[in-house]
């Protein structure tokens, strides 16, 4: 089992001073940005196949002299 960072631990300490409302919003905003995060990661992991074509693709261009420098 991992532990809190410190900064973490002090972020945490200070939502617990808050008032109930408050820490379940601050706790709806960390998981929401969680589930975000996940959904990025599943999505970018899925497309693998995809960028990989369109790099093979763009270097190809590149190759061919059919690319503009930037």
């Amino acid at each position: 089992m991992r532990s809190m960072t410190q900064l973490l631990e002090k972020a945490l300490s200070q939502v617990a001073k808050l008032p109930a409302s408050e820490q379940d919003a601050m706790a709806a905003i960390v998981l929401e940005e969680l589930a975000s995060e996940q959904r990025w990661a599943e999505s970018f992991e899925k497309s693998q196949g995809l960028l990989a074509k369109l790099a093979d693709k763009a270097l190809a261009e590149h190759a061919a002299r059919r690319t503009k420098p930037l």
